[in-house]
């Protein structure tokens, strides 16, 4: 059997858990929002703030990771964006969308939890995940300017610069990042108590990010039968989108890990982050924008599903390889 299996069940059954309770509405029906907002604000930030300023900087700087996996997620999106301008042209706001659901994976509400459980007491899996979440995030910024661009009659490069540093700097889970990565660099040491402190809080990031996706899920089921879940064109999307994002992107990021050196561990880990589903924020632009929320909502639900099945897949894969 495979090994991830055993926490993946464990992150399936966290989810469960929260899609039950959102379903029977024993808890007030906004709590998937605050719960959604505390780790995001809170939680996540904590845990990464800390595990990389206890981390060496010459650990965190690993460059054969950061540039295998960012170039995956370039690569793929740009790809998409080819494809969706040849079919649907002059609709820059919608290939933007398409390709930010091909790329951005859920490396931090699903990331952190899953490799903390995969890899037990290994640092590296929070550096991973961590590094992974910084880059899913300039990633966004990046297709967050496009979409705004696209949106507008008048384009501007300086605009465009604010929109994409206000995106960055104003992300908790960058600042968190910067600020223990700085520390990390500094060779600064927090004292005792404020270390113990971040710890305990951020090691409530991981139940409570699964919880909340779960009653998410059980939202989204709820209102699938206001969609046309089975038109040939929507089902021809969500298939492609989550091929990209299920099985082409992690390919190609093993191709480019592999042929950048990157250690064996650190090389599944990367792999294993980049066929992660994609991620709720998605469909919070889409909706934002109004331009493919329905397909961004429904190929979040599916994808989540399918990685049941994809990732113990690939993690075989990649145990047969090495």
């Amino acid at each position: 059997m495979s090994s991830i299996l055993t926490p993946l069940i464990a992150v399936f059954i966290i989810m469960l858990l929260g899609s039950i309770v959102q379903k029977m509405r024993l808890l007030p029906a906004d709590t998937d929002l605050i719960l959604n907002q505390f780790v995001y604000y809170i939680a996540f930030p904590a845990i990464l703030l800390i595990v990389l300023a206890e981390t060496r900087i010459e650990d965190i700087i690993q460059w054969g990771f950061i540039g295998g996996f960012s170039l995956a997620m370039v690569i793929t999106y740009a790809l998409v964006i080819v494809v969706s301008l040849l079919s649907t042209p002059k609709k820059q706001a919608v290939a933007a969308m398409r390709a930010l659901n091909a790329t951005f994976g859920n490396t931090a509400f699903i990331g952190i939890p899953l490799l903390s459980l995969l890899f037990p007491g290994h640092k590296m899996a929070l550096v991973a995940a961590a590094i992974a979440s910084l880059l899913s995030v300039i990633m966004f910024a990046f297709a967050l300017v496009s979409i705004e661009l696209a949106s507008r009659d008048k384009q501007s490069t300086d605009h465009a610069i604010v929109i994409m540093a206000n995106a960055l700097y104003k992300n908790p889970i960058v600042v968190g990042s910067v600020i223990g990565i700085g520390l990390s660099a500094l060779h600064i040491t927090l004292p005792d108590s404020l270390g113990l402190m971040l710890h305990q809080v951020g090691n409530t990031s991981s139940p409570c990010a699964l919880f909340a996706i779960g009653m998410v899920l059980a939202k989204a089921l709820r209102h699938q039968s206001d969609t046309k879940m089975f038109s040939i064109g929507l089902i021809a999307e969500l298939n492609l989108i989550n091929l990209l994002k299920l099985i082409i992107q992690p390919l190609i990021a093993f191709g480019l890990l592999k042929l950048f050196g990157v250690e064996k561990e650190l090389l599944t880990m990367g792999v294993i982050l980049a066929a992660l589903p994609t991620a709720a924020s998605v469909y919070l632009l889409a909706d934002r924008y109004q331009i493919n929320a329905n397909v961004s909502a429904q190929g979040i639900l599916y994808g989540t599903l399918i990685t049941f099945i994809s990732l113990p897949i690939i993690e075989t894969l990649l145990k047969s390889i090495a």
